[in-house]
């Protein structure tokens, strides 16, 4: 296995969530200026602002795991997950964060937290049933990529300012319904309308982020665990199984961004609208980084 030393920060994924987050904020900055302009109050903004970045931030591990009808299980109740995630975290010099498993056929695994010492990793039953011990640790080991990247508090952030910006679009035409005021609805048109560009500009850039953190996470795994075949195995068999998995067991498809592998979607939306890159891209990363680990190719900065 690779030495923990050998896992390191990854640059391109540092710049990208970095010029993200300051996209992110130029554009925010512009809808908290709309809500000014359109009468709202500071003290209005603050406490809805507020109590849905609790809800969606702070809760954000506990609202997952009740989506995913999962729990938080101790090493005498899962000792082999534990030990697992335990020898991964050596490897990869981080914190061991919670463990949890969900009661759910689909076979899926994710990661949450905003930092790393407060975090928790999830497995569904169907994946620790369908992959074999190397295959499910290079899983794991994608997962801790992600909480070791910080890329996860990074997405839950981005959501949060995403949903306030829905949530005004969806408020706003609801109360411009009954209004006799041409004034204040010409208003509260102008800033639904800002909150569509909002919301548009957000989805755009976190699925492009989204994307390439995937790729990221892969080649940490990959790192990890020295075995980046195991994980291109999981990740084919996962997308097979994934077809077989019913519609209404695919209720956490809000959550694709945070899975290892996004649940089946309608075909025709396109790469531009997907949270994970293709898997014949996935697999060929790892199939380079493979030759690379085993020095028949050339240099790691290939990846991706």
């Amino acid at each position: 296995m690779a030495a923990p030393s050998s896992f390191g920060r990854d640059t391109g994924l540092q710049a990208r969530m970095l010029t993200t987050m300051l996209l992110l904020g130029l554009v925010y900055a512009v809808l908290v200026g709309a809500l000014f302009a359109s009468g709202a109050s500071g003290i209005t903004i603050a406490i809805i602002g507020g109590g849905l970045f609790f809800f969606q931030v702070v809760a954000s591990e506990k609202l997952a795991l009740r989506a995913m009808g999962a729990r938080e299980v101790s090493p005498q109740q899962a000792p082999e997950l534990h030990a697992m995630i335990e020898r991964l975290c050596i490897q990869a010099d981080l914190p061991k964060p919670r463990v949890a498993i969900a009661e759910n056929q689909m076979p899926n695994a994710f990661a949450m937290g905003i930092s790393k010492k407060n975090a928790v990793v999830c497995a569904t039953t169907g994946i620790m049933d369908l992959l074999s011990p190397a295959e499910l640790e290079g899983v794991l080991a994608h997962e801790l990529t992600h909480i070791a990247n910080r890329d996860v508090a990074i997405v839950t952030f981005a959501s949060f300012f995403a949903s306030i910006a829905s949530m005004i679009v969806q408020w706003g035409f609801y109360f411009t319904g009954g209004g006799d005021d041409d004034d204040d609805n010409l208003g509260v048109f102008g800033l639904i309308a800002i909150s569509v560009v909002v919301w548009v500009v957000s989805f755009m850039l976190m699925r492009a982020l989204s994307r390439y953190r995937e790729f990221a996470a892969d080649r940490g795994a990959a790192v990890i665990t020295g075995r980046p075949s195991a994980l291109s195995s999981a990740l084919l068999k996962i997308s097979g199984q994934m077809e077989r998995i019913p519609a209404q067991d695919l209720r956490t498809a809000e959550m694709a961004a945070f899975f290892i592998f996004p649940p089946k979607v309608k075909a025709g939306l396109g790469n531009l609208f997907a949270t994970h890159p293709p898997m014949d891209k996935r697999i060929a990363a790892l199939e380079r980084l493979e030759g690379q680990l085993q020095g028949t190719s050339g240099k790691t900065g290939a990846w991706a």
